[in-house]
């Protein structure tokens, strides 16, 4: 299944992280984790945030993923998943 996983970085931490290297290793780690297809990164409400686009089959993996973002930087996950426009279309009616 396809998800979208949207993390947010509190400011204090994420200036700390971005000082230290930690917030560079933190994410790299993810993105690799995760072999995502796509990553993004913006501001969202003044804080640092990110979205990775990622397959994965087995929900227990998540806690994988979730935990080294939440130790090392504090953030603020949500995981969703979500459709291509192919799977949008397979899922329409005719």
């Amino acid at each position: 299944m396809r998800l979208m996983m949207k993390f947010t970085i509190p400011v204090e931490r994420g200036n700390e992280a971005a000082k230290d290297g930690t917030m560079a290793h933190a994410i790299e780690s993810l993105v690799k984790a995760t072999n995502a297809e796509a990553a993004y990164f913006t501001v969202i409400d003044g804080e640092r945030a990110g979205y990775i686009f990622f397959e994965e089959a087995d929900q227990a993996r998540l806690t994988r993923y979730n935990e080294p973002m939440f130790a090392a930087l504090d953030a603020a996950i949500e995981i969703v998943p979500v459709l291509s426009l192919d799977d949008l279309k397979r899922g329409l009616p005719n």
